[in-house]
């Protein structure tokens, strides 16, 4: 296929914060987006040409929708692999919904990167109260016990810590087809954003590490402090798993480093990911301008990095101190055009450049 010009439409499934800045970086490029997503007033959809909002499952609205774009890609992965299906047949759509098979249910997942001979967390399928003792017994305990699909953010999961917690954390995920996965004894957590082009090019990002609070992700610092060989690994591992989804867009790799210097892989986000966001201001590409090459069947560009980074989300009413996050020059505020500020969630990020050789310092990127 020949790339798509400027002034091509790009459809994109999701109204969320990711949706918001693939728009705005598709504006820069010269192209016009179209938002789906059901919600009302999203906050991609400030910022698009065009908004449809409908359920994923509304056959004639996604009919309509392929009729009106040029090439489909999404930013959230649990859009229904049969709307990505209806949808591919009339434009193309990047990644498809052979991706989402796989990254939808954390079993395929963790098949999958295992096939793949790479190493995970020790898991066990987990369809009923019997297998979950039969997987506790397995894997032993401290365990998490995890719905097979949704859940983000820590929601969905339930942990257990003795056997005798297997009855209360079944209760709490409410029976849900699941996974138990062993805890790992990780130094520190980091993720890869790997992009692929339609001809099968790869570019990666650097490997950056994530810190959480309240299992949500507080602070992204780019580069991770890995030894040479153990960053590079990480990119390589990236790049075989984005190749063997045959993936045209983005994934990103969220691993554990492990005490011996092993790495794990956790999960696969086929979208623009939250550690990535510090990419606007610190790499020739930033992902979201990725994103927008391989939908529209550009050639990839450079994903080199032109400085060090943190980057922090601002949850909740964090967002509500913009004026003060605004009086440090230095500070690259973003916020999401969203109404209510509730706990926990996004509401927007701000990142701070470091020159290259420097170390990134969370703790002189302010917090109230």
């Amino acid at each position: 296929m020949t790339a798509l010009p400027p002034g091509s439409t790009i459809g994109i499934l999701g109204g969320g914060q990711l949706g918001r800045m693939m728009a705005i970086a598709a504006a820069e490029m010269g192209y016009r987006t179209h938002i789906f997503a059901p919600e009302a007033d999203p906050p991609a959809a400030q910022v698009a040409n065009e908004t449809t909002r409908a359920g994923y499952d509304d056959e004639a609205a996604l009919d309509r929708f392929a009729a009106a774009v040029d090439a489909v890609t999404l930013e959230f992965e649990n859009i229904p692999v049969a709307a990505l299906a209806r949808l591919g047949r009339a434009t193309p759509v990047r990644p498809g919904p052979s991706v989402l098979a796989v990254t939808q249910d954390r079993l395929a997942e963790k098949d999958f990167l295992t096939g793949l001979g790479l190493g995970t967390a020790p898991y066990r399928q987990v369809d009923d109260a019997a297998a979950l003792d039969t997987a506790i017994a397995a894997i032993g305990t401290p365990a998490i016990l995890k719905t097979r699909r949704l859940g983000y953010d820590g929601k969905g999961q339930a942990a257990i810590r003795t056997p005798g917690d297997a009855a209360a954390a079944w209760e709490a995920i409410a029976g849900a087809p699941a996974i138990l996965e062993g805890f790992v004894d990780f130094r520190m957590e980091v993720s890869v954003v790997a992009a692929r082009g339609l001809g099968g090019e790869v570019a990666c990002f650097v490997a950056v590490e994530n810190r959480h609070r309240d299992h949500i992700l507080d602070v992204t610092i780019a580069p991770a402090p890995l030894d040479e060989a153990t960053a590079a690994e990480a990119v390589a591992m990236a790049g075989r798993i984005v190749t063997a989804l045959d993936l045209v867009g983005l994934l990103a790799v969220e691993m554990f480093v492990t005490g011996d210097g092993r790495l794990l892989v956790n999960e696969l986000a086929p979208r623009p990911h939250n550690s990535g966001h510090w990419t606007i201001e610190g790499c020739v590409t930033s992902q979201f301008r990725q994103a927008i090459r391989a939908v529209a069947g550009l050639p990839l560009g450079s994903p080199d990095r032109h400085a060090n980074a943190v980057m922090r989300n601002l949850l909740g009413d964090e967002a509500d101190d913009w004026a003060a996050i605004l009086a440090d020059p230095k500070a690259a505020l973003h916020i999401y055009g969203k109404g209510e500020a509730r706990p926990g969630r996004k509401m927007g990020h701000v990142t701070w450049l470091f020159p290259l050789g420097e170390t990134p310092d969370p703790a002189a990127c302010g917090r109230r």
